[in-house]
């Protein structure tokens, strides 16, 4: 009834993001401003 586990996994496929997905984390990356200040941290999002 026991499984064994240490079996090893079949490699996983190659998985390469749309360039929708890597222009949208750019931009986004690009408007986010993070402050910081004496109390604290203010993350900003300029869109």
């Amino acid at each position: 009834m026991a499984k064994i586990y240490s079996k090893k996994k079949l490699a996983a496929p190659k998985m390469l993001p749309k360039k929708e997905t890597i222009n949208f984390l750019l931009s986004f990356s690009k408007a986010l401003r993070i402050v910081k200040t004496g109390n604290g941290t203010f993350e900003n999002i300029a869109n």
